[in-house]
């Protein structure tokens, strides 16, 4: 299968997940509101989210996937799987422990996470009790992370990226249940807890099953202290910090926003906007060209990999900067449209909005660094982003502690988008140093052209959202709000890719040609 399909595939997958996540997201703002309860529950969630990334999709699939690619390439599958049986093992000793300690000391984890919560008991204690039951979600987020690895490096993208749909369906249909029965706030924060370990489970259950149709699952066993297993913990640590450098940021967000009443809640709602362009964009790229220029360096195609990864760099950006430029535009109009209902009132959703626009700028770097990452990891040089992620979250601190005072929650969001592109601009030139990374001239003259299209996209958005203002009026039916909403956008992306048609960047026959042309190495 080509680059560009596999970047479709779990692109489409991860679309279908965040449609159903932005449907859970509705149902939850009109149920939950932007309260207490809503804090609670977005700060438990986000607590196993983010250990889930760090460990997980960060650490691991960055240490795991070369070392497992040079196994298939140098040794064969009996020799991969053996050593995946170990790496696995030791992940799944390792998160036991996590699991039991984070259950026992979740007041003080919740506390770091939220030190704002203190002054209300009741919120704090809700965050507690939410937390503990979300937690272990983690523990089966994490081996479905690792089954995904392996089947990733075999280029069997689909299967893992389909996985995270089974937890949005999974919690709309817990919502459904919720907006019918109709119980407290609280309760309803409970429940919703519920749905997200099983829809953990449900992933894993998934993965699982696609593994064995392809005979790659490995056995568990007691980890062995072999020097594979601490090549992996050497690489794993570093990566650690790496991979998680946006869960810190958003960490250290959360904890600085909980001092302002439903900031949090703002900055979630907002957060799950811009996550859906770099889900679909970003880390479908990521997920793709990791695997794929670690196989082809393993095999020393270096003109093959530069090849893929400057690819990669167009294709995101030509999808990457117009999201960008509307999300920043029509940031009131989405939200308001998304999320102005029931208990999520005209106010919440303006606050939000706000975030949501300075959150935009910042989109681009978010994407380029999961392109630019995949360079280092490939090469077994998981330190030098390390490096790079701790003067990323220097700046986010240090800004976040700036404008908070001044700007409240978009201060946070403002500070979230700074670290993002003080981190491209020192990935981007630590691989330029060592040769590793050139844009070809067809491509830089192709970035400029798509910036000047997106301009112009802007300025139409500008005047659409002026036209069309009367019909996002909150005393408007629901279905005028989302066909407004659909004109707007449908009539920015016409100027958008018509412009760039113009330009000559988007040649349909290329990048049919890029879609069909099959994946060497």
């Amino acid at each position: 299968m080509s680059l560009v399909r596999n970047f479709a595939s779990v692109g489409g997958a991860t679309l279908l997940s965040r449609v159903l996540g932005f449907v859970r997201d509705i149902m939850m703002a009109a149920i939950l509101g932007a309260g207490p309860v809503a804090d609670a529950f977005v700060a438990a969630f986000r607590l196993p989210n983010m250990f889930r990334r760090i460990l997980a999709e960060g650490a691991f699939n960055t240490a795991f996937i070369p070392l497992f690619a040079k196994a298939l390439e140098t040794q064969g599958n009996e020799a991969a799987v053996k050593f995946a049986q170990n790496i696995i093992s030791s992940l799944i000793a390792l998160l036991l422990v996590l699991t039991v300690l984070a259950e026992i000391f979740m007041p003080q984890l919740v506390m770091i996470l939220a030190p704002g919560f203190q002054e209300n008991p009741d919120k704090f204690e809700l965050t507690v009790l939410f937390a503990r039951i979300c937690f272990p979600y983690l523990a089966c987020m994490s081996l479905m992370a690792a089954y995904a690895g392996i089947l990733n490096s075999l280029r069997k993208f689909l299967a893992a990226a389909l996985a995270p749909v089974l937890l949005n369906v999974v919690l709309v249909g817990f919502l459904a249940v919720l907006a019918f029965t109709r119980p407290e706030i609280a309760q309803s924060g409970f429940w919703l807890s519920i749905g997200v370990l099983v829809g953990g489970v449900a992933q894993v259950v998934m993965v699982i099953f696609a593994l064995v149709r392809t005979g790659f699952l490995p056995p568990l066993s007691l980890p062995k202290l072999d020097k594979d297993l601490r090549r992996f913990w050497t690489l794993a640590v570093p990566a650690i910090f790496t991979g998680g450098v946006t869960q810190i940021n958003i960490v250290v967000g959360t904890n600085i926003a909980s001092n302002e009443a439903s900031a949090v809640s703002y900055l979630y709602y907002a957060d799950r906007l811009y996550q859906l362009p770099l889900g679909i964009i970003g880390i479908a790229i990521g997920v793709v060209l990791l695997p794929e220029l670690s196989r082809r360096l393993k095999s020393e195609d270096f003109a093959g990999a530069a090849r893929v990864q400057d690819q990669s760099m167009l294709f995101a950006m030509m999808l990457t900067v117009p999201a960008a430029v509307a999300l920043f535009v029509i940031a009131e109009p989405i939200i308001k449209t998304l999320f102005e209902y029931g208990a999520f009132s005209a106010f919440a959703a303006e606050q939000s909005a706000m975030a949501l626009a300075v959150f935009a700028l910042g989109l681009p770097s978010f994407v380029l660094a999961k392109i630019l990452q995949p360079a280092f990891f490939a090469r077994e040089n998981t330190a030098s982003p390390a490096m790079f992620a701790v003067v990323t979250v220097a700046v986010n601190i240090g800004f976040s502690l700036a404008l908070f005072p001044f700007f409240k929650h978009v201060g946070i969001a403002a500070a979230t988008t700074i670290a993002g592109w003080t981190n491209v601009v020192l990935l981007a030139g630590g691989l330029m140093r060592k040769k590793q990374f050139q844009l070809t001239r067809e491509t830089r003259n192709g970035l400029i052209y798509l910036c000047l299209g997106a301009a112009i996209m802007g300025w139409v958005l500008v005047g659409g959202q002026w036209l069309l203002a009367p019909y996002f009026a909150a005393d408007q039916f629901v279905a005028v709000r989302f066909v407004a909403l659909l004109a707007l956008v449908g009539a920015g992306a016409v100027a958008y890719f018509g412009m760039v048609q113009l330009f000559g960047v988007y040649d349909l026959r290329r990048w049919r040609r890029l879609a069909t042309e099959p994946t060497k190495g």
